[in-house]
């Protein structure tokens, strides 16, 4: 193999055009992770025949979002006709960021779940790792808030029970984490409403793992400090251990932005917080936030406080959650959740690198 040239990055490619990163090798013929007893030298690459997608398959409709990393591009399948996301990202860039996107590569390549956004396949060439995933059309749940400001409560819980749909849809989002919580041993570490894209069929999934991290099978915990600190738990804040129970944390916090049509932290002076860190020290320091009784329900309000409990050894898994009141409660609501989402105006599905 030859080095790739760059000073910051430790990948290399191949003579055939191969990018390789410890077991993970990617070329225009799609992705492949070497088990611990192939040889040296493994045998190319072959186009997957159940995916039946090769690079030159695929041709740019328009660009759909931007980053200083990369950016993301609404494809179609040439033979199909379908269409996808397709994520395209530098290689010559920070070797922190590059693991964490191979990272992403190899969690992408092993999971199968419907609440899950779909991974399809991935190439490299020329120095970009293009990503092929699953196009969510109606854009995030940051999105849709943009639009709708607040989510009713009875949306929010018959959403959660209905297969149908729901980037509210805490039963899906649940269903997402216990899968990633205790199938794969993954926190996302990054959960929050940009993160939930949902399409026209009212389906919610979960997206984005450039910063979530496999848990090794002898560990349950991460000591590392990176995500989005607003929806961060404590813990990570403080830079201590954490798990699983982070990301319910963060699940709390967006739930309950949801339904206040707020972020739960409130500045005390009108211009807002003074700097990013009291944000921070708020987090630590502050009673976790509440849903407002006189506006919601019992079973909501324990459902937030539940997930929003400053100790992570007193929050519920995700499993557990999954038996909340509040999960039943609203199950025989008549809601036509996709008509509610598409008469709110959705907007096109919007995608960023940073």
């Amino acid at each position: 193999s030859v080095n790739n040239g760059c000073s910051i990055c430790s990948y290399h490619r191949t003579k055939d055009g191969t990018f390789k990163e410890g077991n993970l090798l990617v070329n225009k013929d799609g992705v492949r992770i070497l088990t611990p007893n192939e040889d040296q030298i493994p045998p190319p690459i072959k186009p997957s025949d159940e995916i039946m997608m090769n690079f030159d398959d695929i041709e740019k409709v328009k660009e759909i979002g931007s980053g200083s990393s990369g950016h993301v591009l609404l494809v179609r399948h040439k033979w199909t006709g379908q269409f996808f996301a397709l994520k395209v990202i530098k290689m010559t860039i920070d070797e922190n960021i590059r693991k964490h996107i191979v990272e992403e590569l190899k969690i992408n390549q092993s999971s199968q779940c419907p609440n899950v956004v779909v991974y399809y396949q991935t190439f490299y060439d020329n120095g970009f790792i293009s990503i092929v995933l699953e196009y969510m059309d109606g854009g995030s749940l940051a999105d849709f808030l943009t639009k709708v400001k607040r989510i009713p409560e009875q949306h929010l819980a018959a959403i959660s029970k209905q297969a149908s749909f729901s980037w509210y849809k805490i039963f899906s989002v649940l269903k997402g984490l216990m899968y990633l919580h205790h199938e794969k041993h993954i926190v996302h570490r990054d959960l929050k409403p940009s993160n939930l894209l949902i399409n026209h069929n009212g389906e919610v999934k979960i997206t984005d793992f450039g910063v979530s991290a496999i848990l090794s099978c002898t560990s349950d915990q991460r000591d590392t400090f990176v995500g989005t600190y607003s929806y961060m738990s404590p813990e990570r804040i403080s830079a201590g251990t954490y798990g699983y129970k982070s990301d319910i944390w963060s699940l709390g916090i967006l739930l309950l932005e949801c339904a206040t049509g707020e972020f739960p932290y409130t500045p005390q002076e009108e211009e807002g917080w003074i700097s990013f860190y009291e944000l921070l020290e708020a987090i630590v320091d502050h009673p976790p936030p509440c849903a407002p009784s006189d506006k919601f329900s019992p079973e909501f309000c324990s459902f937030i406080s539940s997930c929003a409990q400053k100790d992570p050894m007193k929050r519920p898994s995700a499993r557990e959650l999954m038996d909340h009141p509040f999960i039943n409660m609203y199950e025989d609501a008549d809601v036509d959740l996709a008509s509610y989402f598409t008469n709110n105006g959705s907007p096109l599905a919007t995608f960023t690198i940073c």
